[in-house]
């Protein structure tokens, strides 16, 4: 593992990305999505197409489900970053804000992730599922926003893994975050607050 920053560029899934995305779109397929939506890059079109084969939807391609972009750290791995760019990459490990390589901040990713996501959803009935294919940070800052996480404590999600996925659900008085970097079913949680 090369441990690269991708950013906005358009690299194809491997072999080890295809079996990933095969094997989520199994599980994914399982909470019975009603419509797929994703990110244009070919690594999230790629990872959508597979779930549309297991449930014969189409999938809806929408580029503000993009990658944060990290402008100059783009392709460059995190060790070429900390050492050419050390004070922004420190900023980012500590979970500062701010903009990478002179690309996008996680707020910007997060406004624009969560109109893409009001959009879609606007388009489904009650009660329906949306499966949004995302990226690590994007899928992050989308998740933090969906569930009115206030900016300073946005570090506090890890970024999304590979073929990994979030379930989130709307409950009366918002969203509630349900799994976080999940890699199997849900299961229901019972409990005093519902």
């Amino acid at each position: 593992m090369q441990l690269r920053y991708q950013g906005h560029l358009d690299v194809e899934l491997d072999d080890v990305g295809r079996a990933q995305a095969a094997a989520a779109a199994r599980l994914v397929a399982g909470m019975a999505p009603s419509r797929i939506v994703s990110s244009d890059l070919v690594r999230a079109r790629a990872t959508a197409d597979a779930l549309a084969a297991v449930t014969g939807l189409r999938v809806d391609i929408d580029k503000r489900l993009r990658e944060i972009d990290v402008g100059a750290w783009q392709g460059l791995t995190f060790d070429e970053v900390a050492r050419r760019f050390p004070d922004e990459a420190a900023q980012w490990r500590d979970g500062g804000e701010g903009r990478r390589g002179g690309g996008e901040t996680l707020v910007e990713v997060g406004t624009r992730a969560m109109a893409a996501v009001d959009d879609a959803l606007a388009a489904l009935p009650d009660g329906a599922t949306l499966a949004v294919v995302a990226h690590g940070a994007a899928g992050r800052a989308l998740v933090a926003k969906l569930v009115g996480l206030p900016v300073d404590t946005w570090h506090a999600l890890g970024s999304l893994a590979n073929c990994r996925w979030s379930v989130v659900a709307e409950r009366p008085g918002g969203w509630r975050l349900l799994e976080h970097n999940a890699g199997t079913l849900p299961e229901p949680v019972v409990g005093d607050d519902g």
